[in-house]
């Protein structure tokens, strides 16, 4: 096997096939810390638990657990996209798993579509666009930065096993692409995405959805107004996940002690015709605000 195909030999969580020379692998210790890390024949994985060489792990299951020199249990498993996420090297913020998990619930996105997303950042919601639209879809990934589009790139390729076939990424603006491109999807995660809003009716037919990622309520504000008063989107909502572990030892379950709370809004809107071509009236509430303004 070449350099470069070991470089990025990844394989299933759950693949039968013992661990391998060149195998991407996450190492958790006996405190849930996780350290992503790239099997080498040879080599040894240094930290505070001690040093581990990596050929005490190559050719073990995954899930196998060895002890360091200083007692300290390490288990080897092959990452999830959440563990890849979460430790993977990133120049811009990252969307979470569970923002990952209702864009693509919210967006509806389906196998065999076509999403257009902006920006890349460091390829955290790519991976899971691209798991949602299988080999029979595609996604573009736009990105005004090419510093984070090359994190971006390194990313994806490196969980994907190398360069992916159905996914495109573009340097520029995404207000620009969206007017010469056709989408099912549209997702902007972008501090201003109401200057993307004319791309985005372009780029998606009637039905389709756009759907935008904000930190701040001001951001959301400013986008549902431009979303309503376009004329060409409708059903706009907003929402946010928080997610709260629980601690269950026995008898004594409780609430976690911290959780992952409020990380940005999701906004959602249909395409629709506009009024005068045949597309619904705007809500009531709408309306009457629009008649005493």
């Amino acid at each position: 096997m070449s350099d470069q195909a070991q470089e990025h030999l990844v394989r299933f969580p759950g693949d039968p096939r013992p661990l391998e020379d060149g195998e991407l692998v996450v190492l958790r210790d006996e405190r849930a810390r996780r350290s992503l890390i790239t099997l080498r024949a040879g080599a040894t994985w240094h930290s505070h638990a001690g040093a581990l060489e990596h050929d005490r792990l190559i050719g073990s299951p995954e899930g196998t657990s060895v002890p360091t020199p200083k007692g300290v249990e390490i288990v080897v498993l092959r990452p999830t996209r959440e563990d890849f996420v979460l430790k993977m090297k990133r120049g811009a913020q990252v969307v979470y798993p569970k923002d990952q998990a209702m864009i693509v619930a919210l967006a509806d996105v389906r196998p065999g579509m076509r999403v257009v997303e902006a920006g890349a950042g460091s390829g955290a919601l790519t991976l899971a666009l691209l798991d949602a639209v299988g080999p029979d879809g595609a996604v573009l990934s736009v990105e005004r930065r090419e510093d984070h589009a090359a994190d971006a790139r390194r990313n994806v390729e490196r969980f994907r096993s190398g360069s992916v076939e159905n996914w495109t990424l573009e340097v520029g603006d995404v207000a620009d692409v969206l007017r010469t491109t056709a989408a099912h999807r549209v997702v902007l995660d972008l501090p201003e995405p109401w200057h993307a809003i004319e791309g985005a009716a372009h780029a998606l037919s009637p039905g389709g959805i756009l759907l935008t990622y904000l930190p701040s309520v001001p951001q959301v504000m400013q986008i549902t107004e431009a979303l309503w008063a376009h004329g060409s989107f409708t059903d706009v909502a907003t929402s946010e996940t928080l997610v709260r572990g629980w601690d269950v030892d026995g008898m004594a379950v409780r609430p976690a002690h911290r959780m992952v709370a409020h990380t940005a809004f999701l906004t959602r809107a249909r395409r629709v015709p506009s009024r005068e071509e045949g597309g619904p009236p705007l809500p009531r509430k709408r309306r009457a605000s629009s008649a005493v303004d």
